[in-house]
C-alpha cells in the first residue's frame, strides 16, 4: 500500500498540475495576469479553484486508501493551503518553476511519510 500511495500522490499531482490545468488556469491564477479572462474573473478565484482541485485529489486518494474522514479532510485542507501559497509565490516570481514543483512533490512525500511513519493509519489498520 505504501508504494501505491506514493505513486498515486505524485501521479495525481502531475495530472492536476499538467494534464488537467489548461492555459487559462495557468495564466489567470496569477495576480498580475493581463489575460482578458482575468479581468472578468479575479485571479484569486482561479488560484483557489486550482488549489482546491489539488486538495480534492489528495483527499480522494486518502479516502480510496480507506482513511478516516477526519484524516482525509485534514490532509486535503493542508494540501489546498500549501498549494495555494506555493503557486502564489511562483506567480509572484519569488522562485522558479523548479522550486515550485519541488515544494509540491515534497508535500506529497510528507503526506506519504505520515502514513509510512504510522502517524495516521487507515481504518482497521
Amino acid at each position: 500500500m505504501l508504494l501505491a500511495l506514493l505513486f498515486f500522490l505524485i501521479a495525481g499531482h502531475a495530472l492536476m498540475d499538467y494534464s488537467l490545468q489548461n492555459d487559462s488556469m495557468a495564466v489567470c491564477k496569477c495576480r498580475k495576469s493581463t489575460s482578458p479572462l482575468a479581468v472578468s474573473v479575479p485571479w484569486y478565484y482561479w488560484l483557489t479553484s486550482h488549489a482546491l482541485l489539488h486538495g480534492a485529489a489528495v483527499g480522494v486518494l486518502f479516502r480510496w486508501m480507506n482513511f478516516d474522514w477526519n484524516v482525509v479532510v485534514a490532509v486535503a485542507l493542508a494540501e489546498t493551503v500549501i498549494h495555494w501559497i506555493t503557486d502564489y509565490g511562483k506567480c509572484e516570481k519569488w522562485y522558479s518553476l523548479h522550486v515550485d514543483q519541488a515544494v509540491h512533490v515534497t508535500c506529497k512525500i510528507i503526506w506519504w511519510g505520515l502514513v509510512a511513519g504510522e502517524v495516521v493509519k487507515p481504518i482497521g489498520g
